[in-house]
């Protein structure tokens, strides 16, 4: 089994950082592709940003030039730099990833989510 623990949120002025960071554990052989998406109330889950294993990015063009990912292959972790935040960015954030298990099955896994709030 692999769990996904995210943290980082938090409450933000309108122009202000935050880093997400998203650890993944358990039995894992490889990850691979490790994403962030968020969530509001009124919106389904949206694609926010995507890195694979050998470090190539994708963004969407809401957060391109604000946001930046990353991420260390020995650690498993996934962190997602977040700049120039605007009320719009308020959701819960999740880390998406798909691992390699000892069961030897590739699944796509999610975190619990972290709530990020822009407010003055």
């Amino acid at each position: 089994q692999v769990q996904l623990v995210e943290s980082g949120g938090g409450l933000v002025q309108p122009g202000g950082s935050l880093r997400l960071s998203c650890a993944a554990s358990g039995s894992i052989v490889t990850v691979y592709g490790m994403r962030w998406f968020r969530q509001t109330p009124e919106k389904q889950r949206e694609f926010v940003a995507q890195i694979t294993s050998d470090g190539r990015t994708t963004y969407t063009d809401f957060v391109k030039g604000r946001f930046t990912i990353t991420r260390d292959n020995a650690k498993n972790t996934v962190w997602l730099q977040m700049n120039s935040l605007k009320p719009e960015d308020t959701a819960v954030y999740y880390c998406n990833a798909d691992a390699f298990a000892a069961d030897q099955v590739v699944r796509g896994y999610w975190g619990q989510g972290t709530q990020v709030t822009v407010s003055s």
